[in-house]
């Protein structure tokens, strides 16, 4: 019997240099990956918030708060699941704190970056599951972008594989971190074999999870946080298989990895959410808002498109001071007709009682008896013509 090779008639590269220089800057490719992914998550967020009512620039102010935070985060449950790295035997505690070097557990970002997004939203006024569902087809897009950086690292690759889309792995220089290290001819040294590169089937499951996030959310209305649990399900079920393809180092739990236990139970509480979470799609008036002016085509303005950096009597505008929540038929008949909603608990409008049986205040002196009439007039004099006359004050 002879053995043939299976040699792959194609292979996916890796890039040999994850850093370059711009002076005594260092531009890492892995940081500006994520840099590009936090943007696009804030460009889908801000329309989506729009969308919504908040007013434009919201997504700043959230995101000073929310990507700090979720990049502590991150690197608080990477450094918490694989302390041997820095604080075992050979391990060097103050490589804690290099980021640079890799190392962010998508985890410990959502919950640090929640964080900072509640802390932000409670300063706007704005519910932190209005940010939540405008936040969840942003989020696994600026997932698949993060991706990238691995590819550039050279990291999270699967097992071997003899796929058209094997991924070729370069071993890194450990003396010379971000570039490939080289043989004595001066080139790249590669690992033998190619590998599944698990980092794009993450990438292309994140793009996937986004457009069913955007669609189903389009379709059925989403809302009070649902958006996003249903971004947690379908990110947590893709992670879960693509886990156990993985062959880096990572802690592991009764035979599986730390991870794919993680995002079992992240799935599961984020189902259990999404059925027991109802609630119609939640709609934002500022608490201070005047009533919209009706356009020429009878719509009313859209206060989410005041600019905030927009002059009025030469002082910018102010921010919303907060906002109330309104379902989607009273948001959209303030944008059409400029009448600002009953409050809650008021009365509806057209219930309102107004003029004299409201309390109006009392009739004129020309509309009062004068003279004998009004102060000599026996007690049960007849009034009827009085009484018509008010009436009829009251019609016209």
């Amino acid at each position: 019997m002879t053995l043939v090779s299976m040699t792959p008639l194609a292979a996916l590269p890796s890039p040999t240099t994850a850093v370059w220089q711009l002076g005594p800057v260092p531009l890492r490719a892995y940081a500006l990956c994520i840099v590009a992914g936090i943007v696009v998550a804030c460009l889908v967020t801000e329309h989506r918030l729009r969308q919504r009512g908040v007013a434009p620039g919201a997504v700043l102010d959230i995101a000073v708060w929310a990507v700090p935070t979720g990049i502590i985060g991150a690197r608080i449950y990477h450094v918490v699941t694989s302390p041997e790295k820095y604080f075992g035997t050979g391990g060097d505690p103050w490589k804690a704190f290099a980021i640079w070097e890799g190392g962010l557990g998508i985890w410990g970002a959502v919950a640090g970056g929640a964080v900072g997004a509640w802390i932000a939203a409670r300063q706007l006024g704005i519910p932190l599951t209005v940010v939540a569902d405008a936040l969840a087809p942003g989020l696994p897009l600026a997932q698949a972008v993060g991706r990238l950086g691995n590819w550039f690292n050279n990291e999270l690759y699967g097992g071997r594989t003899t796929l058209p889309w094997g991924l070729e792995i370069h071993r890194m220089d450990p003396d010379n971190p971000g570039h490939a290290l080289r043989d004595d001819a001066n080139q790249p040294i590669l690992e033998p074999g190619l590998y599944h590169p698990t980092f794009a089937y993450e990438a292309l499951w994140n793009l996937g999870v986004a457009g069913l996030v955007f669609a189903l959310d389009r379709r059925f209305k989403l809302g009070r946080g649902r958006a996003f649990a249903l971004y947690v399900m379908g990110y947590t079920a893709g992670r879960f298989w693509i886990e156990l393809m993985r062959t880096d180092e990572a802690n592991h739990i009764l035979g599986l990895r730390l991870n794919v236990w993680t995002a079992g139970l992240v799935f599961l509480g984020a189902l259990i959410y999404f059925l027991r979470v109802r609630g119609p799609r939640e709609f934002l008036i500022p608490l201070d808002a005047p009533a919209a002016v009706p356009t020429a085509d009878g719509a009313g303005s859209d206060v989410s498109q005041v600019d905030l950096a927009a002059t009025g009597k030469g002082s910018p505008t102010a921010a919303p001071a907060g906002y109330r929540v309104v379902d989607e038929e009273q948001f959209t008949a303030y944008r059409e007709s400029g009448v600002l909603p009953d409050a809650p608990g008021a009365p509806p409008a057209d219930d309102r009682v107004t003029g004299p049986e409201a309390g109006d205040p009392a009739p004129d002196a020309d509309d009062r008896p004068s003279g004998a009439d009004s102060g000599d007039e026996p007690a049960g004099a007849d009034r009827s013509a009085g009484a018509t006359d008010r009436s009829a004050d009251r019609d016209s």
